[in-house]
Parts: structure tokens; sequence; C-alpha cells
């Protein structure tokens, strides 16, 4: 992880912070082979060029987004309202955070890639394997 995405979560407060520096270490974890980055202003990791997770201040707390994430089909995550296939979650305090979850979503994101620089759906790195 970068220094520019330590200092994305530096510039949160106390709360928002917590929150953010678990998620980037979570997602470090799982996705230790992809490129991470401040896009569009927030912390985004991407495998081969195409965004799979990042997350963002808002408002309502700090919401992870999942580029490919209605694919996942898991109730927890809403759908976006754009063109995409986008899903996410907000948090308000570190401890709504899943584990669990947030380490099967990051699965999901490996397996189920849309491809949006082709906008052609395909299969993640461990399907290619079979």
């Amino acid at each position: 992880m970068g220094n520019d995405i330590q200092s994305y979560n530096q510039r949160q407060t106390p709360e928002e912070q917590m929150i953010c520096q678990q998620l980037a270490k979570i997602i470090h974890q799982n996705l230790p082979e992809s490129e991470s980055k401040i896009w569009h202003a927030h912390p985004v990791w991407f495998i081969n060029g195409n965004p799979i997770v990042g997350y963002s201040k808002l408002k309502s707390g700090i919401r992870l987004l999942f580029w490919s994430g209605v694919s996942f089909e898991e109730e927890a995550l809403q759908p976006g309202t754009g063109k995409f296939k986008d899903a996410s979650i907000t948090y308000t305090d570190a401890q709504q955070i899943n584990p669990g979850d947030l380490n099967r979503w990051l699965q999901k994101s490996i397996d189920i890639q849309w491809d949006y620089k082709n906008i052609v759906k395909r299969k993640g790195i461990l399907e290619r394997l079979k």
C-alpha cells in the first residue's frame, strides 16, 4: 500500500481513520498482487488495469465499493445506481467491519471481474487456472 493511501487515511477523523486503516489492511492482505493508488480522489485497488475495490468518505460514513459487486449476489452489498455493476456497503464504525464477509467479497472480486476496458465479463484469475 502506497504512502498516498496512508495520507488519505490520515486526513480522516479518528473513527474514519480506524475504518480506512482496517479496510486497507484486509484489502492488501487479500489482493497482494494488485496495484493500489488514489484514483478519482480515493483509494482504489486494480487487477490487470481494472478497478476492483475502493473506499471513499461520504457524509454517511466510509463507503466500500466493489466495481463488480452486484455479481457477488451478497445481501449486505447494496447495488449502485449507475450503469456499472457496482455494489457497496457503508461503515460508520470500525467494529461494523466483518473480516469474514470482507475476505469473502475480496475473493469474489478476484473470481468475478467485469473488464471495464472492454465491457466484457470475464472470469477471474482462479477460473482461468481451472
